[in-house]
């Protein structure tokens, strides 16, 4: 692991790039959260298909598509 500042990051960021591939790099950032650099594996990334599935959610909530929770304790029920 690695922790180094944006200056640093923006004077090294190849040498960064390459060294997130191995271990995570930290850049801590005045008045702001800290940012992680990593490798993101494949079970990371959502499949096309769990990007539709998302996508589809997301409009069926828009156009209020969606399925009342009647009684939060069984909601099974409400469902089905």
């Amino acid at each position: 692991m690695q922790i180094i500042n944006t200056n640093e990051f923006n004077a090294n960021q190849k040498k960064y790039f390459e060294l997130a591939e191995k271990e995570p790099v930290y850049v801590t950032r005045e008045n702001a959260p800290t940012l992680v650099i990593n490798v993101v594996n494949d079970e990371d990334t959502p499949s096309p298909e769990e990007l539709l599935a998302i996508q589809k959610g997301l409009e069926d909530i828009k156009n209020s598509n969606t399925t009342p929770i009647e009684d939060i304790n069984n909601i099974w029920e409400s469902i089905l």
